[in-house]
């Protein structure tokens, strides 16, 4: 833990330093010449938001990105479009903890990842230059709907763990997912998982359609590419649930690149929410055993259907 909070401090410093130096070349500060101190200290409330957060997404096992476009937006004030770009870098760095366990673990299906990523690497970076043309309200309309859609999918679908691999394939799937050889992943703690390599072109056009809707509202890739590659291809969820992180990570980290390079970075905003997430990634990794996903899953459906409400509500019919 120790470890975790000089690391969260040393990331605080080099955020700063990085906006700074933006804002001394005119390329991201509200105040002329630097980076904007003032704002960033009443900020501070973000460092633990940020923190709980985190714990709670590394906990249940969603989208740390389902949390912080929403409070940003509706908490801090941001444009959804400032919103949605934090919200991708902040993920970027919230899910390092766990993509570096993944891969020492040796549990990630690399074969299987290139493939998606054909298709999700450029669908984020599509999606994320859409960001930043399409009207505000437009937008704030498209991520109502979203989380109330991604809410009802966590309702809806048992959480990756507990999925049967191959459950409600149907005979066509089932066809086009034999015959095409078989796949085998040896963990680094001597597990081994061999099962059928499925069928690419649908999963490239799903982690597509994922992908394009993550770089457009910032969630929602790791939803449909954890779910189909368990559901559709028959990969333990283990292996699944590992090769969706690593998805994710490069297609998230492409995301927030280019909404860092087609907007001003909320650095005063970021430089407390990276941090939080490095602590509380910590944090949730540890209590996550301990708590039913299930529960947790269903519950924070819930809580995203009832905030994409909320956003709708209060953009097309109170106001």
């Amino acid at each position: 833990m120790k470890r975790t909070l000089g690391t969260a401090l040393v990331a605080v410093g080099l955020v700063v330093t990085v906006g700074t130096a933006l804002g001394s070349t005119g390329g991201g500060s509200a105040v002329p010449g630097g980076f904007p101190v003032d704002r960033f200290l009443t900020h501070w409330w973000v460092f633990p938001a940020s923190i709980a957060f985190s714990t709670v997404a590394l906990a249940s096992g969603v989208s740390g990105a389902l949390f912080f476009s929403p409070f940003f937006m509706l908490g801090v004030g941001l444009t959804p479009s400032q919103a949605i770009g934090a919200g991708l870098l902040t993920e970027v760095f919230g899910m390092g903890n766990g993509l570096r366990s993944y891969v020492k673990q040796q549990v990630v299906d690399f074969r299987t990842a290139k493939w998606l990523l054909a298709g999700a690497v450029p669908a984020v970076v599509v999606g994320a230059f859409a960001a930043h043309f399409v009207d505000p309200q437009i937008l704030k309309g498209i991520f109502g709907v979203g989380l109330v859609g991604l809410g009802a999918f966590l309702v809806y679908y048992d959480p990756p763990e507990e999925c049967v691999p191959g459950e409600c394939e149907g005979e066509f799937l089932q066809e086009k997912n034999s015959g095409r050889g078989t796949t085998t992943i040896e963990a680094a703690d001597g597990e081994t998982f061999t099962y059928d390599t499925c069928w690419r072109p649908p999963g490239v056009a799903l982690s597509t359609v994922g992908a394009f809707v993550t770089g457009l509202i910032s969630a929602g890739l790791p939803e449909i590419v954890t779910t189909q590659l368990i559901v559709r291809c028959r990969i333990p969820p283990r292996v699944a649930v590992a090769t969706s992180v690593f998805v994710l990570a490069i297609a998230a980290g492409a995301g927030a690149l280019v909404h860092a390079l087609t907007a001003t970075p909320v650095w005063y905003v970021v430089a407390w929410s990276i941090p939080g997430v490095l602590i509380g990634g910590t944090v949730g990794t540890r209590v996550g055993k301990y708590v039913p996903s299930d529960l947790m899953e269903v519950g924070l459906g819930v809580v995203f259907g009832l905030v994409g409400l909320l956003i709708l509500l209060t953009e097309f019919v109170i106001a």
